[in-house]
């Protein structure tokens, strides 16, 4: 009987191979030696080293953390029982009731590339960031080098993180409400969830505006709302953005958007080409 690192490289080897490449978005040559991804498409799109990547497939890495393999499942566009057996596989307990998943299913991360023109951020129900497209990225400064908390929406925001984002008062009134708002609901549906109690504890002692909108009890949601963001090269961008909660998993998609023939629209068309480099 193998062991279970063996299995596992050969699962995702599995996976890897099964995967279409133009239907992750990726650039397919005319020239490709094998079916599915390459271990370097792997990586780019898990976030992970390609030497990594390697290792686990060759049974050398033998203890991938949760995060690592929620960010496999994204990318493999596992379906949640493979996701499962993923976890399984590892030696990590799987996403259960009661905790906050980070599992994007497959149907909804097509929708999410069939919107590759629209800036995209997903998040879990403690209001992490698990997910973005390139022009959300190039909009807001690419996210790939944060780690931990600073994944955290709720706490960049009341830690006082840097940020491309300005709110009027009201803007960020009706935001604040909202986040602590959704937070409360969160911690009511994940009991179990040590995570989420962890956060809500140090936002608490981190920020006095987070403590006093929890003892408050506010009531907020979140609904179409607009936002300045501060971007080196095209200046201030007006922009819109809606919060989509997907059922059943309890995700939050938050789309970006500017009205046609708008100076946003105009800067949007930009977005693309500029990316994530800083002109000088």
């Amino acid at each position: 009987m193998k062991d279970d690192s063996a299995t596992l490289g050969q699962a995702l080897r599995h996976w890897r191979d099964r995967a279409s490449p133009k239907d992750l978005g990726l650039f397919v040559g005319s020239v490709r030696r094998a079916p599915g991804l390459r271990r370097e498409e792997l990586a780019q799109l898990a976030g992970l080293s390609v030497d990594y990547v390697v290792r686990l497939e060759r049974g050398r890495a033998t203890s991938p953390s949760p995060q690592v393999l929620a960010s496999l499942a994204r990318a493999l566009r596992l379906s949640e029982p493979e996701r499962d057996h993923l976890y399984l596989l590892a030696g990590q307990a799987s996403p259960t009731a009661g905790h906050v998943t980070p599992h994007i299913p497959p149907s909804v991360q097509r929708l999410l590339d069939q919107l590759r023109n629209t800036p995209l951020s997903v998040h879990d129900a403690a209001w992490n960031l698990i997910s973005w497209n390139p022009l959300w990225a190039a909009l807001i400064g690419d996210p790939s080098a944060w780690r931990g908390r600073e994944r955290n929406i709720a706490w960049r925001h009341f830690a006082g993180l840097p940020s491309r984002v300005t709110h009027t008062p009201e803007q960020q009134a009706r935001f604040e409400t909202a986040l602590v708002s959704d937070l409360r609901s969160s911690a009511a549906r994940y009991p179990q969830d040590s995570a989420l109690r962890s956060l809500i504890t140090d936002l608490r002692h981190a920020s006095d505006r987070f403590d006093e909108l929890w003892d408050s009890h506010a009531v907020g949601f979140h609904t179409t709302d607009s936002k300045t963001v501060h971007h080196p090269d095209l200046g201030p961008v007006m922009v819109d953005c809606d919060t989509l909660t997907v059922p059943g998993n309890d995700l939050r998609i938050v789309a970006c958007s500017a009205p046609p023939n708008s100076p946003a629209a105009e800067q949007f068309e930009l977005l693309g080409s500029i990316g994530t480099q800083v002109m000088t």
